[in-house]
């Protein structure tokens, strides 16, 4: 097991974050007033030209950030980072009591299976098409730890695999327990991921991934299943740089939270020729501005600059 250095890693606290309504009259006026009067404000009026943002190093929220410069219509607009947990917190909280928000979203993540929701179309592309998540290793854990190489590099799975994890967490189900409830319904592709290996007596793993509700379930998944393989298994959450730098040194071995090809595309290239790439552990996962369907824009461009 490897020692961080925890003054050097920078780990991104949850924020509280506080959504800005606009005033809508009196209620005194009848709900016929007030409503003529909401109808009135913009919802980027109504959200104070904010986007809800999750860690600043991400890339869905550096691309959020372009996105304010690239649109027009997105003048005076401005992205806060917070954390995957408050980004939720403020989106459950804005559907609630049906707000406008806007949110950096990715799929597969469980507010897709929860609640009703819609991408806002990208004419200009900035947050491209499909990804991939893919899993990395570090040099040298082949030769070292053969068996951990092999089944981190046959795990794979799909958004329904991933989604059914994180929304069991959600609903409070410790990571552990959700992860292995998992395993427990789906040995037939467990067996997959372990084909051809064998089970070793308290090897060493460490594994580290970003804070993220897809993250934390995949990692946990992997993670119990190299426990039952006789790993003694280490699982760290650090920011999105330091993940990249603690697998490309050498001092974690390994991660299953890899964002490509834009999410962590300038952490790949900056990283990518002291690292081992695996490949996809899961298809088809998607970035962009999420918001609940019950609001009537469905493209970026429908948004209103700010006054």
């Amino acid at each position: 097991m490897f020692n961080w250095n925890w003054k050097r890693i920078g780990m991104t606290a949850g924020l509280s974050l506080t959504l800005i309504a606009a005033g809508c009259g009196s209620s005194d006026e009848g709900n016929e007033a007030s409503g003529d009067s909401q109808d009135e404000v913009s919802y980027g009026e109504q959200m104070d030209y904010e986007i809800t943002g999750v860690e600043a190093g991400a890339g869905v929220v550096k691309t959020a950030q372009k996105a304010t410069e690239e649109y027009e219509n997105l003048d005076g607009w401005e992205v806060a980072p917070s954390s995957s947990g408050a980004m939720a917190t403020a989106l459950g909280e804005a559907i609630e009591d049906e707000e406008p928000i806007i949110v950096t979203g990715w799929t597969p993540h469980w507010k897709f299976s929860k609640y009703d929701l819609k991408y806002l179309e990208d004419p200009k592309d900035l947050f491209g098409g499909e990804e991939q998540i893919k899993t990395m290793a570090r040099q040298g854990l082949e030769e070292d730890k053969p068996n951990a190489y092999k089944i981190l590099d046959q795990f794979n799975w799909t958004t329904e695999d991933m989604e059914t994890v994180m929304l069991e967490i959600t609903d409070g189900v410790s990571e552990e327990e959700a992860a292995n409830n998992w395993i427990e319904n789906n040995q037939d592709k467990v067996d997959e991921w372990t084909k051809g290996t064998e089970e070793v007596d308290g090897t060493e793993l460490d594994l580290v991934f970003v804070n993220w509700d897809s993250e934390i379930a995949s990692t946990n998944v992997v993670a119990e299943v190299m426990k039952q393989q006789g790993f003694d298994v280490t699982i760290t959450p650090i920011d999105n740089g330091t993940m990249w730098e603690a697998v490309a040194s050498g001092e974690a071995d390994g991660m299953v939270a890899a964002w490509l090809p834009r999410t962590h595309g300038d952490l790949y290239e900056q990283h990518k020729e002291d690292l081992v790439d695996l490949g996809a552990n899961l298809e088809g996962a998607k970035v962009g501005l999420v918001v609940p369907k019950y609001m009537d824009v469905d493209s970026i461009e429908d948004l209103e600059p700010a006054e």
